[in-house]
């Protein structure tokens, strides 16, 4: 799915933290094909960052890649030196990052080492990354940063899973509101809160999960990561100007 943008970001320089697969991959496609210049960030695998920021250059804009461990502290510190400084400061900071707990090897760690995970990567670096990089925009005079959270972190759901996501994603949402407030009116800050979207592990979900999904969602289908990546897009471009400390849940109309 192409996302077919009218919204004319060139000039914009954008950082896409996690956007070598899944909701981040497609959004930093989704600013290159609007004209964005986009810098591609990773942790493990540079060849995919490379063919994520080669597929941005195909748009004409500029594209450059910073590999970070985001639950690395002095990493993400460096993170946010390097991206300002590449282009001479950022318009946009999309911070999408997340840790993987559900599948490969983070699925198999204790509920333990999942918090520890899920708060060092989701949480602790979106407050500090966040932070800094706002502080840097309102210094420099505009800004927009936007995070990543989840619908039902604001109404809870069993198991695990549900009450690890909750905790972190939570916290995100939560510093979001607050984030504005700390940097209005120069800078704003926004969060999206997607619901069933097929990332990895939707691909792959068992037969109860798919029902599920089909069932608690009015759409009746899971949402696809263009989907996400196309109200990215919208909230860090101009045309969502009078938008700061606002949570948008993208998930298909699910009214819990």
């Amino acid at each position: 799915m192409t996302t077919q943008s009218t919204t004319d970001l060139r000039g914009l320089r954008a950082a896409v933290l996690g956007s070598t697969s899944g909701i981040g991959r497609a959004t930093a496609l989704a600013l290159a094909e609007a004209g964005a210049d986009v810098i591609v960030h990773g942790h493990r695998s540079r060849d995919r960052a490379e063919a994520v920021a080669s597929e941005c250059r195909q748009h004409g804009g500029r594209s450059a890649v910073l590999m970070a461990d985001l639950g690395d502290r002095a990493a993400g510190d460096r993170l946010v030196e390097d991206a300002w400084n590449a282009w001479g400061g950022l318009d946009a900071w999309l911070h999408i990052a997340g840790a993987d707990t559900l599948t490969g090897a983070g699925a198999k760690l204790s509920f333990p080492e999942k918090m520890d995970l899920l708060m060092n990567v989701d949480v602790i670096s979106t407050i500090r990354l966040c932070r800094a990089i706002g502080h840097k925009m309102k210094a420099a005079g505009s800004g927009s940063i936007l995070t990543m959270g989840w619908d039902q972190a604001e109404t809870g759901m069993e198991g695990d899973s549900g009450e690890l996501f909750t905790a972190a994603k939570g916290a995100v949402m939560c510093f979001t509101r607050s984030l504005s407030l700390s940097l209005a009116p120069t800078v704003r800050v926004n969060c999206i809160a997607p619901g069933w979207i097929k990332t990895a592990w939707g691909q792959k979900a068992p037969d109860a999960w798919q029902d599920r999904v089909m069932r608690e969602t009015p759409l009746k289908r899971w949402g696809i990561p263009e989907e996400v990546a196309t109200v990215a897009r919208f909230l860090v471009g101009p045309e969502s100007g009078f938008l700061t400390g606002q949570v948008v849940r993208v998930n298909g109309g699910v009214v819990r």
